[in-house]
């Protein structure tokens, strides 16, 4: 139990999700939650948090706003390559840490970063907030609880991120190896690659087709088909793309107990009377096994970004669990580069993944690049954004 009463957040990087943690906190919708500073680039982005929270402390210099001991907890809410810098900097001078997804562009940056939580010993948590989904939640606690039997396979087909041409050409960092680091798999499925890992667990090796800039003109991944293959020999398949409409978001798991499916925030699961493999090795001829129909349509958070800040918080205060401890933001961003890996070496990758190839392989592709785009707005807003 701690003595603090109120965990004071500074945010880093006033821009599109950035904003969004700005405006809860300072209307103070997160109980023993204050908004106390902002650390921003720009000026007019200042300027805009002045007039929305006159008081707290601004800072155009992160580090500077870190030793001015006005806050304890910082969100880092900036472009993908700076979450580890950052992170790593804020733990080692005593600062509770949440880092918008991902954790970062490439694993061999990612160890640093969970061993400076590690030696701080202060809060670490990724903004995955999909996970505070009760949908999402009782799917984790079906498969993991064993209730679904031994898993058998999982297809995800999640291709409703549609983006159009003016959405990439927004702003030049946008959409580049330099600047991003990913496409769809690093800006938009973050949470649907840290949900499948998180209810199925991690596979062991990954095969996928990425095609770049198949539907834009953009030179990262906008289409995505991986396949994976599980320890117990399940297999997984994962589907996504940002120009395709309209789009579907359809999440099914078959398991030695019956069926999953979340479509439509409704989650139905045929639940089989008796394992399948029983079924199997003693019933004569034809038929199949038969099953229960469970239909679970469940309230939605209000904000499910809230609803980590407000558990990070009573984790602070009172050591309430976790619900996205940061070092396993590793997993998805595993996936993600293994996927990668996997299309420019034309081969399943296996896992944990060869993370120096995989970093060496990105440096190539920055430093080989000679793409051109002319963005409408230079100056948008540079912060991370879905």
């Amino acid at each position: 139990m701690s003595d603090i009463k109120n965990v004071k957040f500074g945010i880093i990087g006033i821009g599109n999700i950035g904003t969004r943690h700005f405006e809860s906190l300072a209307a103070g919708k997160i109980p023993n939650g204050e908004l106390t500073a902002a650390c921003d680039l720009k000026p007019e982005k200042l300027d805009w948090a002045r007039e929305k929270a006159p008081g707290i402390a601004l800072f155009s210099d992160y580090k500077e706003m870190i030793a001015s001991g006005v806050c304890d907890t910082i969100i880092i809410a900036v472009p993908h390559y700076q979450h580890p810098e950052i992170g790593i900097y804020a733990l080692d001078h005593g600062m509770n840490v949440i880092t918008e997804k991902p954790i970062g562009v490439y694993t061999e940056a990612i160890p640093d970063f969970i061993a400076a939580a590690e030696r701080s010993g202060k809060v670490f948590s990724m903004m995955f907030n999909q996970r505070t989904n009760p949908l999402y939640q009782k799917m984790h606690e079906i498969v993991q609880g064993g209730e679904l039997g031994e898993l058998k396979r999982s297809v995800w087909v999640v291709n409703n991120w549609y983006r159009s041409q003016g959405y990439y050409d927004s702003g030049d960092w946008r959409a580049t190896w330099a600047g991003e680091g990913g496409g769809v798999l690093l800006n938009q499925c973050p949470h649907n690659l840290d949900l499948w890992q998180w209810i199925c667990g991690m596979p062991s090796r990954i095969r996928a087709f990425c095609k770049f800039g198949h539907y834009h003109n953009i030179e990262v991944e906008d289409d995505v088909t991986a396949f994976a293959e599980y320890p117990n020999g399940a297999t997984g398949t994962f589907i996504t793309s940002t120009g395709e409409a309209p789009g579907v978001n359809r999440f099914e798991i078959f398991g030695t107990m019956g069926r999953l499916t979340l479509e439509n925030d409704k989650l139905t699961f045929l639940k089989l009377r008796q394992s399948e493999r029983e079924f199997c090795a003693t019933a004569p001829g034809f038929g199949s096994p038969d099953y229960d129909t469970i239909e679970y349509t469940m309230k939605q958070p209000e904000s499910q970004h809230d609803e980590i800040l407000k558990n990070v918080v009573k984790n602070i205060l009172s050591g309430e669990k976790l619900i996205a401890p940061g070092p396993e933001g590793i997993n998805q961003l595993t996936l993600t580069n293994a996927m990668l890996l996997s299309q420019w070496t034309d081969n399943w990758v296996d896992l944990p993944l060869d993370a120096k190839l995989y970093h060496s392989i990105l440096e190539e592709k920055i430093a080989s690049s000679r793409f051109v785009k002319t963005a409408n707005d230079k100056t948008l807003d540079v912060s991370n954004s879905y």
